[in-house]
Formats: structure tokens, sequence, C-alpha cells
């Protein structure tokens, strides 16, 4: 069932990159949720693996002294989602995180992997976006910074240069989420275990009182070609009033910047409806996350 020519194991993320330039087509496995359904499939024979999971400096949340949050993206989702500097600051990460798969599949899958895969349905990915968060890729030679809306570049593709690079941190910046209210929707055919048909996480902050929109992110999966932010929206949202014409414009205005597709799962005009609909709804509800009233 599963063909694999061998499994190498790595204790550091330096001995992880150097396996990686010395097999070549050799790949990444922590949890193996993605990996070894596609071994499965046969779409990966004669696999050679790297294992990561021996990794302590990617496991595991913290705060930093100036407030970042950071996260080890070999943690599970079990272990963001309970974890409590999460459930204080950013609990719409630890929300979009309970939202993966089966708790079997949510204690052994990780974060990072879910980003690495590219899946345009991947539940932690616009919740990530709507944060800002930066993601740390190291190679041989040295270690980048590259915010996550620069990270997915199609289905199924990111900028990790093959057999050179991985991704070693997920960086939250405080400024993204303190004072800020946030709230992620998926929607699916099925209330559990369901691929997202569509995905939506806003986050959001408000004028002192309580009245106005100061600043606002939307991120959506499944809703192009890769998960995506919504940048022109954003800033006409910027300063504008809560009422009625705010929740208008954003569904008005948010069908400008997305191209959902007709899959099996859903029609595109299905999913243009829902990006309409949890637009709205979400950034209602991270409006009253974040102390107004709507």
């Amino acid at each position: 069932m599963y063909d694999i020519k061998t499994v190498l194991k790595a204790t550091s993320v330096q001995e992880a990159l150097k396996l990686l330039g010395d097999n070549e087509d050799a790949t990444i496995i922590d949890g193996g949720t993605d990996v070894l359904i596609r071994m499965k499939e046969r779409k990966l024979k004669n696999a050679t693996l790297i294992s990561i999971q021996d990794i302590g400096e990617l496991y595991g949340v913290t705060i930093l002294e100036n407030g970042d949050i950071l996260i080890g993206p070999g943690t599970n989702f079990t272990d963001i989602e309970e974890n409590s500097i999460i459930q204080k600051h950013i609990p719409v990460l630890g929300y979009a995180c309970s939202q993966v798969g089966s708790p079997q599949i949510r204690n052994i899958a990780t974060i990072g992997g879910n980003i690495c895969n590219g899946a345009v349905s991947a539940d932690s990915v616009p919740s990530l976006l709507a944060l800002d968060a930066i993601l740390e890729i190291s190679s041989p030679d040295d270690t980048r910074l590259i915010p996550i809306r620069q990270f997915h570049t199609g289905p199924g593709k990111t900028i990790l240069k093959k057999q050179k690079e991985l991704l070693t941190k997920i960086i939250i910046p405080k400024d993204s989420y303190e004072n800020h209210g946030a709230n992620y929707i998926k929607f699916g055919q099925r209330n559990a275990m369901e691929i997202s048909t569509l995905g939506c996480a806003v986050n959001l902050s408000l004028s002192d009182d309580k009245k106005t929109i100061e600043d606002y992110r939307i991120a959506l999966g499944v809703a192009s070609s890769t998960p995506i932010r919504c940048p022109f929206l954003e800033e006409k949202v910027r300063g504008m009033d809560i009422g009625e014409e705010l929740f208008k414009t954003i569904r008005r205005e948010v069908l400008h910047e997305v191209n959902p597709r007709d899959s099996w799962r859903a029609s595109k005009e299905l999913r243009i409806q829902l990006i309409k609909e949890l637009s709205r709804r979400a950034t209602k509800q991270a409006i009253l996350n974040a102390g107004g009233t709507v």
C-alpha cells in the first residue's frame, strides 16, 4: 500500500536541510496525514521520507517579550486549540484548528503541514492570513521572513524551494491581535470531518467609542486559486461606521476580489453566495468579539 524506499530521521533543522539537499525528491513528513494519503493514492511512489518529528524547536507555542506569538510548525491542531496563549490572545486560530478533520487527525496533523500542503481549503490559513502571520523559512545558508499572504502561489503550490527550504516558525505580531476581535466561519456540506467548501476569517479593531471600524482584515479559503486576502475591500471598510451600509458594502465589494470555481463539492454560484454571506456574518461576530454592537 505504501511504497517507501527509506525513512531518514532528522534531529535538528540543519540536519533536515542537509538530508533534503542530499536526497533528490525526498519528502518531509511530520504528522503525515497528507503525505500518507498521497502515498495510498499512489501519487507518491518509491518515497524517501525525511521525518522531522524529533526536532524539538519546531514544536510549541510561546509569547515573546515584545508580545509576538511564536508557533512551531510541528505543533498539532489539538495542542494549538487547547493552548492557553492561543485561547487568551488569538482564539480565532484555536477555533479554526478545531474545525480540522476528526479528533484523531487533529492529534497528529500539524499546522505547518496544513500551510505547506498548499490546499485552498486549509482551515488554519484564512485565520493566519487575517492575523498577518509571518513565516520564517530556513535554508542551509540563511533564514528569511515572508508574510503568509505571499506564501501560496497556486493550488498545492508555495514559494518553498524544493530540496532547499523548510518552514521553521510562524509568528503572529502583537499589533495584529492586540485590541482586535476576530471570527472564522467554515461552511461544509456536513457538520463533521468535512473539507471546507468555503472559509472566511475576519480580524478587526474598533474606534474608542466602538462605533467605527479602525482596522479590518478579511481572508477567504476556496474563493480563488489560493487562500486570499481582500485588500481593496479592507481599505474601503476602514473608517466606516458600524451599520447596514457597512454590511451592504462588504457583501457587494468582496466579489470584486474573488474568483471561485465550480467543483464536485459546490458550484461557483453557491460559493459566490457563501462569500457574500459568510463575509457579512464573520464581520458581525468579529465586531461583537471586539466589544462593539451590531
